[in-house]
């Protein structure tokens, strides 16, 4: 629950008032089942408060791009050799649409590191390199309905940048994508994120989703989780949080 207190000074009584945060529950396509067998995300629905150290996602970063070169996770390889074939399955190329986290530690190995873009977005990534795991975040607030993880038909909008302006575009029919009751809001699973729902500090709500296959251990999706959390705790201390399992074979409960 979200605590609301209104009062005035000068012997006033003070009221409280409780009110339930937005929780997000995405919904996974069945049709996805034979494509990922055994794919798990956690979702994470966030109640936005006033940042207090920016210094705290950029300190994050820098550790998670050093880790790749210090010690990297045992399951990286075969996770991401995981997100390939199944990217392949639904028709995508992998060596040019990586899943989301190979592109970004396909980044740091190359360059040595990442610039910091927004102090949430650097909080993301970092945990998204960390630990060789897929992990988007979107505002919330611009959504309409809740988020879906679907076989695209084809037909739907997705908005994207091509020189300097905005476009729009269509998925491949047979891709899976993420969207919303207006259309597409990823592409490719998690390869491409629309500007609609894109994220910054100052989203008033906001959602993350860490995705895993069963080459990544269960109790590994859920320390990359908490590490988030605790990072934006340490970003926002009076955000609310709210965590989920959810997959094709587990419901949405806490």
């Amino acid at each position: 629950m979200t605590l609301l207190v209104i009062g005035q000074y000068f012997g006033l009584k003070w009221s409280v008032w409780y009110f339930p945060m937005h929780v997000v529950v995405p919904s996974i396509d069945s049709g996805v089942s034979r494509i990922a067998p055994g794919f798990r995300a956690l979702s994470i629905s966030v109640e936005a408060a006033k940042i207090v150290d920016t210094g705290i996602a950029s300190e994050a970063l820098s550790r998670a791009c050093r880790s790749l070169a210090d010690r990297d996770v045992a399951w990286a390889e075969a996770h991401s050799s995981a997100w390939a074939e199944v990217f392949r399955a639904f028709g995508a190329k992998p060596q040019r649409t990586p899943c989301s986290s190979d592109a970004l530690r396909k980044r740091v190995w190359r360059d040595g590191g990442l610039p910091s873009i927004d102090p949430v977005v650097d909080l993301y990534n970092a945990i998204s390199i960390e630990y060789a795991v897929p992990v988007g975040g979107e505002n919330v607030a611009a959504y309409v309905g809740e988020p879906r993880l679907v076989i695209a038909e084809g037909t739907e909008s997705f908005d994207t940048m091509k020189d300097g302006m905005v476009a729009h575009e269509s998925p491949n029919r047979g891709e899976v994508v993420w969207r919303d009751d207006i259309g597409v809001t990823c592409r490719r699973w998690n390869w491409r994120q629309g500007i609609r729902t894109r994220l910054s500090s100052d989203a008033p709500r906001m959602w993350f989703i860490l995705e895993s296959l069963p080459a990544m251990l269960l109790d590994a999706l859920h320390e990359a989780g908490e590490r988030l959390v605790q990072g934006l705790h340490h970003l926002m201390p009076e955000a609310v949080i709210d965590t989920r399992l959810i997959g094709l074979d587990h419901d949405n409960t806490p």
